[in-house]
């Protein structure tokens, strides 16, 4: 079993360095599977796999380091990104030769290596992306290293300063360990207590970065990864249960025309209004709400027929509606309004995901109709 799973949510738009950073990915995972399941490795091939992980990162982290100076990044940048990438090679280093005093060896040295990757992916190196991006688009060195700090998502960066500080909490407590052993046995087994609980912190920062990556950053609503998985376990249930389940197509009417009216900052405050406004309507603790695409919402309703989905339809109609939010380009109104399609159904196909797909269909035909009957209104298929 693999204990880092790469998804799209760890590509960083820079080739060279999402292909280094799978075939980290892949090591780790090498690594994993010799150290829980290799009952044949012997300690001198389980060192050999160790030594060519070891040995990759170092050539990452000098290509990484390469990239960064040819592109001519802001030097604070490149000095912190350097000193993460020393940082990490000491740490682990000591951490792969002090793992026979360890009380569960696997578990910390894993843990440690792939909470560092996925925190070193979101962190330091999408920014370096971001600044690569605005730099190749015209900015000065300086000018997309301040952008990081007064353009970056706060809540975003805010948890993996988080997920960043029990990492150091760990690393600490490694290097304590180290001197801990050299010295009285009471006092391994008070650093090894102590790096149970520095663990314990890890595992729920673990689950809060897994949380962060099914969250869109711009909505603080679900993504479009996690509503694929949740579709899927909401039409095995409805099946289950001999439910109906509903599925809502919300779309913000004109909304090309408000980002060209209004400009992006303000289409991205429409849309953060919009989202706040629909979930105040679909907030039944089993609704399921998240952006589907661009300007496009989607509300999965358990349990609800159609006459419901459209009662919940036309609620949200007059949530947003209600805001009152100007758009001096729309054809329908001269606020913001949305085109719903609904659509509700037992499943009946046999395969979830074609039973889902189905009824995601049916909504999105129900949000043609929508738009092509005249838009700010909701309509069944």
């Amino acid at each position: 079993m693999d204990t880092f799973v790469w998804d799209r949510n760890f590509i960083t738009g820079l080739p060279d360095v999402d292909r280094q950073h799978h075939e980290l990915v892949d090591l780790f995972n090498e690594l994993n599977r010799s150290l829980f399941h290799g009952h044949d490795t012997g300690a001198a091939e389980l060192e050999a796999i160790f030594q060519r992980l070891l040995a990759y990162a170092a050539q990452h982290f000098a290509d990484e380091e390469a990239l960064m100076a040819e592109v001519g990044l802001d030097t604070r940048h490149q000095q912190a990104h350097q000193h993460l990438h020393q940082q990490f090679v000491a740490q682990v280093r000591s951490m792969w030769a002090l793992r026979h005093t360890l009380r569960q060896p696997a578990e910390t040295i894993m843990g440690f290596l792939t909470s560092w990757l996925g925190l070193h992916i979101l962190g330091v190196d999408q920014s370096m992306a971001r600044q690569v991006a605005a730099m190749r688009a015209g900015a000065s060195a300086a000018q997309a290293f301040d952008r990081e700090s007064t353009e970056a998502d706060q809540g975003t960066q805010a948890l993996l300063r988080l997920v960043g500080n029990l990492y150091h909490v760990l690393a600490q407590q490694n290097s304590d360990l180290v001197a801990a052993n050299q010295q009285l046995e009471d006092r391994v087994a008070a650093r090894t207590l102590d790096l149970a609980a520095a663990n314990e912190q890890l595992r729920t920062a673990n689950l809060q970065l897994q949380a962060f990556s099914r969250t869109d950053g711009l909505l603080r609503i679900h993504n479009r990864a996690y509503f694929d998985e949740r579709l899927l376990e909401e039409v095995a249930r409805a099946r289950r249960l001999h439910q109906p389940l509903a599925i809502l197509m919300m779309d913000v009417d004109f909304f090309k025309r408000y980002n060209d009216a209004c400009g992006h900052p303000a289409g991205d405050a429409c849309l953060q209004a919009v989202a706040k406004a629909v979930g105040s309507v679909v907030k039944r603790r089993t609704d399921f709400l998240a952006r589907y695409g661009g300007e496009e919402l989607v509300a999965l309703l358990p349990n609800t027929p159609p006459d419901g989905a459209m009662l919940v339809a036309n609620r949200v109609l007059v949530a947003v509606r209600s805001m009152g939010l100007a758009h001096p380009a729309s054809d329908v109104a001269p606020y913001v309004t949305l085109s719903i399609g609904a659509a509700s159904g037992l499943p009946r196909e046999s395969d979830d995901a074609q039973a889902g797909a189905q009824l995601l269909a049916l909504a999105d035909s129900a949000l043609y109709r929508a738009k092509h009957e005249g838009r700010n209104r909701a309509m069944l298929p």
